[in-house]
């Protein structure tokens, strides 16, 4: 019997509605909520026909049941082959972040390493962002740990500068770097062109991954140096065979079967996933890190290695070979997707045997004992915020404490920070800095923190009242707090509540954290406004939890506060200079190393800047010295 149109939910019938003029090419799809924020986005061979199975409710799983339920339209983009729909897809699902999709929390650049080009003497450094022209880069390395390693390394290995072209051409005597046999130091002359060409290319062949070749290179010097009676010579060839041989090293993590490839493992446990990626490049390991993608329960392994995969390499050239510890699904798909991204062959494979399995296995122990120890300090926090909502009565654990704090010198470079913590530690993505408008009196913490909590929950209640007005009804709020943390006493205490109050604002426990006698940790008191404020057992780990979060507002609104502070000394000595826009500032930070060097340069250093004029060099020192300037006139 046909099901009546008056039993159809509402999202199947935006779906059927969305039906009709969805064709059968290949294509991304996204479902949309009331909002028109995406709920979901996915690809498909045929548009219309992987649509039409979301209104088979009966067949879908609780998760996307859901999302049919909340789903009022949609929107598709078509694409001329599947591959191209899967590369699509995994770009949006990183910029929307649809909730009812398995997410790859990956918003951190990854180091390259990097040699100029375009240099008589090609630098070697480390990179982070988007590589640019003019030289040639290695990597991704896991950390910046891991390529200031492999820097350190060729240094000893190939006596490459490390140093800035502006530093280079300044230079008049050798720097420490090559005082310790870490540079041939060819900015004042100790080496030629001709050798320092020798050392690069030997470098660029260890990095492409001819170690092999550069070390027998390497010792068939050393024997004609020592033939030669050059003992000297020969010595520093031994040092650098040495050197090598040890930067090549040995082990699981080096292997010998492999050239390039990204080994990536992953572990499931207590609806949780962990996904151990490990960077091997030329034969040499570049260092592992851990994912923990979301909305991962209930998914198989499989899957969520698919989704991890294609957001992944969405803004990073893939190497030729994955090696998995589990199948994936769709695999050849995933290969063509790739190849046309990294415009070569991809190959995806899991082996079953030798080394390379050996490698698998190593990444997915990796896996399981990250994922191990987020699942041990998981229950650790649970502990915690079970302590602190039994401390200040609070209804259930807190998944939002925000904690602010005010940093400022003598009401100068004023800026309020909100840090945000909960289940998972810290949410750095939620931490927002406030620089403050005023007018407020140098010094008034009261009015600053005021005005900070203003623009917070005004803004918040402006946003919710407008989203109020356009649904008909109150809508959830998911960046609520639960519990407020101020740093202060009874004063900044009262005054912080006065401002919750005129706004409404009553379902937010507030405390404020003063420091004890003598500043001293461990002896801090309370105000919660329920009672007289109280202090905690010094060794109470809820005591040492709370300070942990007022100590990461103090560092944030310290490390705001100097980063604005040096960015308006910056602006006030340069950019009030005529004729120096952001090309000409660069050129001269770059060249002097800071806006006091520039202010301290005499005339004659200002003229041989690079891209300093004989004009704009006196008006720079003109401007700096006003006795000049008339006596000029």
């Amino acid at each position: 019997m046909p099901t009546r149109p008056s039993e159809v939910p509402p999202g199947v019938l935006a779906i059927e509605r969305a039906l009709l003029t969805m064709p059968l090419s290949p294509g991304v799809y996204r479902m949309l909520d009331g909002k028109g924020e995406a709920l979901y986005v996915g690809k498909a061979r045929s548009l219309r026909k992987r649509v039409y199975s979301y209104t088979q409710i009966g067949r879908l799983p609780e998760r996307l049941r859901r999302m049919v339920s909340e789903t009022v339209s949609m929107e598709i983009v078509t694409t001329h082959t599947e591959a191209e729909a899967l590369l699509l897809e995994a770009n949006l699902i990183k910029r929307l972040k649809p909730r009812y999709n398995i997410l790859l929390r990956d918003d951190k650049s990854y180091p390259w390493l990097m040699m100029t080009d375009g240099h008589a003497f090609p630098q070697i450094t480390k990179h982070r962002g988007k590589p640019g022209k003019g030289a040639s880069y290695w990597g991704p390395f896991a950390s910046a740990w891991a390529v200031n390693q492999t820097v350190t390394a060729m240094q000893r290995v190939f006596l490459l500068r490390s140093c800035s072209d502006s530093v280079f051409t300044t230079r008049t005597r050798p720097c420490l770097l090559h005082q310790i046999k870490r540079c041939s130091a060819p900015c004042v002359d100790r080496i030629d062109k001709e050798s320092y060409d020798r050392l690069v290319a030997q470098a660029r062949g260890f990095l492409s991954g001819k170690a092999g070749s550069v070390q027998k290179e390497l010792a068939v010097e050393m024997e004609h140096a020592s033939e030669a009676m050059e003992f000297e010579r020969a010595a520093a060839l031994r040092d650098r065979i040495r050197g090598l041989t040890h930067v090549q090293g040995s082990g699981i993590m080096n292997p010998a079967s492999i050239e390039d490839a990204d080994i990536i493992a992953i572990h499931q446990a207590a609806g949780q996933a962990c996904v151990q990626v490990f960077f091997i490049r030329g034969g040499r390991n570049n260092g592992n890190r851990a994912f923990f993608p979301t909305n991962v329960r209930g998914e198989e392994a499989g899957e969520v290695l698919s989704a991890f995969i294609a957001q992944f390499y969405d803004d990073k050239p893939p190497p030729p070979l994955l090696l998995l510890n589990v199948g994936v699904q769709e695999p050849e798909l995933i290969e063509e997707a790739l190849t046309l991204k990294a415009e070569r062959k991809v190959e995806l494979a899991v082996p079953q045997r030798g080394e390379k399995r050996a490698v698998v296995d190593h990444a997915a122990t990796n896996a399981r004992e990250a994922l191990e120890r987020k699942l041990a300090e998981g229950a650790g926090q649970a502990k915690l915020l079970e302590g602190v909502a039994a401390l200040f009565g609070l209804p259930g654990l807190p998944e939002r404490i925000e904690t602010y704090d005010n940093s400022h010198i003598m009401g100068t470079n004023a800026y309020g920070v909100m840090v945000v913590a909960g289940p998972e530690g810290f949410t750095k993505q939620a931490y927002r800095k406030y620089s403050i408008r005023g007018p407020i009196t140098p010094g008034d913490d009261f009015a600053m923190m005021r005005e900070v909590l203003e623009r917070r929950f005004g803004r918040a209640l402006r946003e919710q009242a407008a989203k109020q007005e356009e649904a008909g009804e109150a809508p959830s709020r998911p960046d609520w707090p639960d519990l407020l943390l101020i740093d202060g006493g009874l004063g900044q205490f009262s005054a912080v509540r006065q401002v919750l109050d005129d706004l409404g604002v009553n379902d937010v426990k507030l405390v404020a954290i003063a420091k004890g006698p003598d500043r001293d940790a461990g002896r801090e008191w309370f105000h919660t406004g329920d009672g007289p404020p109280f202090q905690l057992p010094p060794r109470d780990p809820v005591l040492y939890y709370l300070q942990r979060l007022r100590d990461e507002a103090h560092r944030f609104a310290i490390t705001t506060h100097r980063a604005g502070r040096s960015k308006a000394i910056v602006q006030s000595e340069l950019d009030e200079i005529p004729g120096i826009g952001a090309a000409r500032k660069r050129a001269l930070l770059n060249h002097f190393g800071s806006a006091r060097g520039v202010k301290q340069a005499g005339l004659n250093d200002l003229e041989n800047a690079p891209g300093i004029s004989r004009e704009t060099a006196r008006s720079i020192y003109g401007h700096f010295h006003a006795g000049w300037r008339d006596s000029q006139s």
